[in-house]
């Protein structure tokens, strides 16, 4: 991920959005025939995110991509928020639908596992917001799988919601420090066990900041790194974190149960 800012993506025009999503077509024009497809030009700003992060996907630089001028870009799209719904939807095309007959912890288990793996693939997901992205047919399927599997376990609407938001939210949390420590690694050139190696010798040195003053801190700290190699593990802390949600659902589905 070239960059670490976030892209707002709600301020475009959610009607034109929605039908390219949905494959309205346009009104009829004039001219020769197109030489693209709207899906080539979001294929061709997915893949130059994927390579220089979302602040490298303008019309311009997609036009590049593509060996046309930017204003033949506005022939599919209206502007770069548009493009952006579009780029959001297509990443969730790569969800796969968890296996049927799996129960609702497994279910959750491997929705939670793909969008994982799916934010690696494209970090650039995690630097646009969503709250008001233009739903697509990919994004009502991601959606539809996330509710079915919490279907018929014994909660409201309105807890089926919130279960989903709180799984979903724990997986984008959790892979965006994976993502940002993948990120600090290729810019310093140094793992995070390197760059330890490096600190704690100036950080022994202080008297002030001695495991006296700090017994939990050295202590935690300590056993945490040494079992991660490292001063956090996203990976570890996505499945533990995971597993506890899920044991707290559980509970609740338990309880109502009884």
């Amino acid at each position: 991920m070239a960059g670490v800012s976030t892209q707002d993506n709600g301020d475009g025009d959610p009607r034109r959005a929605i039908e390219l999503l949905w494959g309205v077509p346009a009104p009829p024009r004039r001219g020769p025939k197109p030489k693209l497809t709207t899906a080539d030009v979001v294929r061709a700003a997915v893949a130059l995110a994927d390579a220089d992060g979302i602040d490298a996907v303008t019309i311009r630089r997609v036009a590049e991509q593509l060996g046309v001028s930017p204003m033949a870009i506005y022939t599919y799209v209206p502007g770069r928020a548009e493009l952006l719904d579009l780029m959001i939807d297509h990443a969730h095309g790569e969800l796969p639908a968890p296996r049927p007959g799996l129960g609702w912890r497994a279910a959750l288990t491997a929705i939670a596992e793909h969008q994982w793996a799916l934010f690696h693939r494209h970090p650039w997901l995690l630097q646009v917001t969503t709250s008001r992205s233009a739903l697509g047919p990919h994004s009502f399927a991601k959606y539809e799988h996330e509710l079915a599997a919490v279907e018929g376990i014994g909660l409201d609407d309105v807890e089926m919601d919130a279960v989903v938001s709180l799984v979903t939210g724990l997986v984008r949390t959790t892979a965006r420090s994976s993502v940002d420590q993948a990120r600090l690694v290729r810019v310093s050139g140094m793992t995070d066990a390197q760059w330890w190696e490096r600190a704690a010798p100036v950080l022994a040195g202080i008297p002030a900041a001695d495991a006296a003053h700090y017994p939990l801190s050295s202590r935690v700290g300590t056993a945490a790194g040494q079992a991660h190699n490292a001063a956090e593990n996203p990976a570890h802390a996505f499945r533990f974190g995971l597993a506890r949600v899920l044991d707290g659902i559980e509970t609740l589905v338990s309880e109502r149960q009884r």
